[in-house]
């Protein structure tokens, strides 16, 4: 099987209904379910969509018009099952798209019925500390960010062992692997920062709007990492590297803001000087000396 994908939207005409509930959509679940359960029937879709089994019916013939090759019945299961000459037709039906809705399925962050995912197999998470933020805050952010106005707040930073009360501009949210934070124009220290969105006790009023987003240049400016495996790794253990990050010719780049890159450094276990065996570094970053001046560029409270 291939992860070569057809897009099939633009086989299907546009409705206003068509991005949750239209055939498209229901297609693009027979495609999920083909590929990750190796069946489907028509019963799937009348539990999942709620729509009459004439109409499940004519979503089956209707794929198998396009796709006679991926799907062939099965008397004794009185099911669809996938053939050996599958070929995915939705961007849906990808293996990240499948890893990230069962581990949104795990954790709670996506409810039952809201995933193509049926038959699911076990599994299970590292566990993370809490981040509680309250819901009045993150919709007062958020209702800054869209109307470009500033918020008096109360905070609690690391560097003061007693909350503050500070003003800022917000303009977006960004997450580090850990925690939520909201990037905005500070007014008292004149420059934007990051605040964690968990460290905000309370919005107490808004306030007239400091420098624009555009004016963000941290934010702004996109850098690109080089990765490569630590180069004290035997070649079977740089190749396992290689495969474990997806790298091509020994490399592979991401992108990243320059105002998370403390965050992904750190997310990556690069962001320290400290000498580690190459077992337990096991990457690098090739274009260090490039990125080294920007290290202390970044502002956090």
């Amino acid at each position: 099987m291939t992860d070569t994908i057809k897009d099939i939207s633009s086989e299907l005409p546009a409705t206003k209904t068509s991005v949750r509930w239209g055939q498209d959509r229901r297609l693009a679940f027979i495609d999920f379910r083909l590929r990750w359960d190796g069946r489907i029937n028509r019963s799937d879709l009348t539990d999942f969509f709620c729509i009459s089994t004439p109409q499940a019916s004519l979503d089956i013939a209707r794929y198998t018009a396009l796709a006679p090759q991926n799907l062939a019945y099965d008397r004794s299961s009185r099911a669809y099952q996938i053939t050996d000459n599958f070929f995915p037709l939705s961007a849906e039906s990808q293996s990240q798209r499948y890893l990230n809705e069962l581990l949104a399925s795990t954790t709670g962050i996506l409810e039952q019925g809201a995933s193509f995912i049926g038959w699911q197999p076990s599994v299970d998470s590292v566990p993370q500390p809490g981040r509680v933020v309250e819901s009045n805050t993150l919709a007062a952010l958020l209702k800054a960010i869209r109307e470009g106005v500033g918020l008096k707040l109360d905070y609690q930073s690391m560097s003061r062992p007693e909350p503050t009360t500070r003003t800022i501009s917000p303009h977006a949210l960004a997450y580090d692997g850990f925690r939520w934070h909201v990037r905005a124009f500070c007014h008292s220290r004149n420059e934007f920062r990051d605040f964690v969105l968990g460290r905000i006790l309370a919005v107490r009023e808004v306030e007239s709007a400091g420098k624009p987003a555009t004016e963000d240049v941290e934010w702004n400016t996109i850098l690109t990492l080089v990765i490569a495996p630590h180069p004290g790794l035997s070649e079977g253990k740089r190749r396992a590297i290689e495969l474990d990050y997806g790298m091509q010719n020994g490399v592979i780049e991401l992108k990243c803001r320059q105002a998370l890159l403390f965050y992904t450094l750190r997310r990556l276990g690069l962001n320290t000087q400290e000498t580690q065996s190459p077992e337990a570094q096991q990457i690098v970053l090739k274009n260090q000396a490039e990125l080294a001046f920007l290290y202390s560029g970044i502002s956090t409270v």
